[in-house]
């Protein structure tokens, strides 16, 4: 993949597309819209496209035009306009993160809500420090034992957007049952201490954490780990797919199957409950 700034214009076209998908709901042609604000056809196609930002008080005339008067739908445009340009703390990082992952990052700590399956790790934003560093060395290929630790910082970091004030981002993980029998012989405690922290997380009101059975019956989620991010309206959701290059991404109509693929693995995995006692004993077992 090419270098490429390091910038969140993930939340820029985010925001073209929305903008977009309103025009085309009002029934107005890209001429018609832009006309209506005064404006050349190309400029509007600029901000539709991600390559050019809108000024708080010119979005507030387009949503006029588009007759969104909700205000919260409002308000949310409003805040990841002002959002577009700004510095995230990720980008102290930008000689090690890929843009796909720094996006991926902006889309994290802008969701409301992530749902997420994970088959083969713990997802990241509920990692330990020595979780983090034992997986990010044993998955990169290129990487030196420094961009491993600042890889394993920013999964950290990461964590945050759990705890933060306003209000903290909603979590619910299915993990397979495979992912916790795995041991690292670098640091034998690792996965007890994972274990551990999997149900301390638990008890976060905004966490919820289930677990998938060694032998359950045959689910989508055989299909490879995914997550589905939502925002609040009228951003769409996003579905994040990982891989060694970062991350990939799913949006529009191609959302549903995945939206109906987590019910099924929901349906399919042990109750919280029977998961967190599944949990208990695999780290007491880990004690002995």
């Amino acid at each position: 993949m090419p270098n490429a700034p390091l910038v969140p214009t993930v939340r820029r076209r985010r925001l073209g597309a929305t903008l977009r998908r309103m025009r085309n709901q009002a029934g107005l042609t890209l001429d018609e819209a832009a006309a209506s604000m005064g404006w050349k056809g190309p400029k509007l196609s600029k901000i539709e496209n991600a390559t050019l930002g809108i000024r708080p008080n010119d979005l507030h005339s387009l949503l006029d035009v588009y007759s969104i008067t909700d205000p919260e739908a409002r308000a949310a445009l409003d805040s990841l306009s002002r959002d577009a340009g700004k510095r995230g703390w990720w980008q102290t990082y930008a000689g090690i993160l890929s843009p796909s992952y720094a996006d991926f990052i902006s889309l994290e700590s802008d969701a409301e809500k992530i749902c997420s399956w994970s088959p083969l790790l713990i997802p990241g934003l509920l990692q330990t420090p020595s979780y983090a560093r034992e997986t990010i060395s044993g998955i990169t290929t290129t990487r030196s034992p420094e961009e491993v630790a600042a890889l394993a910082e920013v999964r950290m970091a990461r964590q945050s957007v759990l705890t933060r004030p306003s209000p903290p981002m909603e979590l619910w993980t299915i993990i397979h049952e495979a992912a916790l029998h795995q041991r690292f012989a670098a640091r034998p405690t690792t996965m007890r201490e994972q274990l551990r922290r999997l149900l301390d997380a638990s008890e976060m009101p905004n966490v919820t954490v289930q677990l998938m059975p060694m032998a359950p019956t045959a689910h989508p989620g055989l299909l490879g780990g995914f997550s589905l991010a939502t925002f609040a309206q009228p951003l769409p959701e996003v579905v994040v797919l990982e891989n060694l290059s970062g991350a990939a991404y799913v949006e529009g109509e191609d959302i549903a199957p995945y939206a109906l693929a987590f019910q099924h693995i929901q349906a399919t995995a042990l109750s919280v409950e029977d998961s967190l006692v599944r949990i208990a004993e695999m780290e007491e077992g880990l004690r002995k």
